[in-house]
């Protein structure tokens, strides 16, 4: 999926996300449990640098649906902002690794999102069918 794919499903994956997560879906044995939360840190790092002022005090999953809340409260603003950012093929950040195109970081996040968003899908219809949990070994 293009880039411009991915940013016009955006809404609908934390959507489907938060819609699971409220469902009762446990994704405490996932890496989505770690990666959730980082990926949304990163993502308003990305949107901060395009001049959003996302401001998370949360912790965890929790942090999805504060994310949420804001970018709901500020929709056309952020969508605007993403927009500028896709169009913009010469902007960078500096992240621990380096410097990075921002573009290019918000790309890797909405990617992500479409991802997360499919699995817990899988996970969801797993769980409706009576599938066993699964569980991370040591």
């Amino acid at each position: 999926m293009e880039a411009s794919g991915y940013y016009q499903q955006f809404e609908r994956n934390i959507a489907i996300i938060l819609d699971a997560l409220q469902a009762g879906l446990d994704l405490r044995t996932t890496t989505l449990a770690t990666s959730l939360p980082l990926e949304v840190y990163v993502l308003c790092e990305v949107l901060n640098q395009g001049g959003a002022q996302f401001r998370l005090t949360s912790d965890g999953l929790a942090r999805l649906a504060e994310f949420r809340d804001q970018y709901v409260q500020r929709e056309a603003e952020t969508e605007a902002i993403m927009q500028r950012i896709l169009d913009d093929k010469k902007a960078v950040m500096r992240t621990p690794e380096g410097r990075m195109l921002v573009k290019e970081m918000l790309i890797r996040r909405l990617e992500f999102f479409n991802e997360a968003a499919r699995q817990v899908n899988v996970m969801r219809i797993q769980q409706a069918l009576g599938s066993p949990l699964q569980y991370k070994h040591p």
